[in-house]
């Protein structure tokens, strides 16, 4: 726990503990943010288990880091580790095993809350994304990033970022659109 005499900031995301050990502000942070990143390498790798493991390295190496930010943004460091181990693991096999849309999570909640359900539903629809353009949907739209800070994040130009959003996002228009049963209409169609 924190002790009376630490500044605790209250952020819309998470405290952050300014006062106490380097050990202690690290704990404080992996505390407060694992889930977090937890579900940013879930939506780029679509496996819970290479998602823990990605959370891992990058708990790991920012501990490791912490020195030289703790005191800036962790974060968003420890988000970059993550887009960057995440390519490397892809370059390394060469090869990504993809799961069957069908196969991530079984059908809707039990308790039928429409949050849940939208969540999934886009869950499987960026599965069915390719890899370029699902990191770069997922760190632009979902994380809002501007898309110097995704290009900086992916390590590829302002223009690769924009033209994999603009794709992605109509192949997601086109996917959620065959999945709820309404006509999608992407940019190419209206034109």
């Amino acid at each position: 726990m924190v002790s009376d005499d630490a500044a605790v900031l209250d952020d819309a995301r998470a405290r952050v503990v300014t006062t106490g050990t380097a050990a202690e502000r690290f704990t404080a942070f992996a505390r407060d943010r694992s889930p977090e990143l937890s579900r940013i390498a879930y939506l780029l790798c679509g496996d819970t288990h290479r998602a823990a493991d990605l959370v891992q390295l990058a708990l790991e190496r920012t501990y490791r880091a912490w020195g030289r930010v703790g005191d800036g943004d962790p974060f968003a460091y420890a988000r970059k580790i993550i887009a960057t181990a995440r390519i490397d693991s892809w370059r390394r096999t060469r090869k990504d095993v993809l799961v069957s849309p069908t196969d991530l999570r079984p059908g809707a909640t039990p308790d039928g809350t429409q949050h849940v359900v939208d969540r999934d539903e886009l869950v499987r629809a960026l599965r069915q994304l390719p890899a370029a353009q699902r990191r770069v949907v997922v760190l632009r739209y979902l994380l809002d990033r501007t898309e110097k800070q995704t290009a900086e994040d992916l390590g590829i130009s302002v223009g690769a970022v924009k033209s994999g959003a603009s794709r992605g996002l109509d192949r997601l228009r086109d996917v959620l659109g065959a999945e709820v049963g309404t006509p999608s209409t992407s940019r190419k169609e209206a034109q």
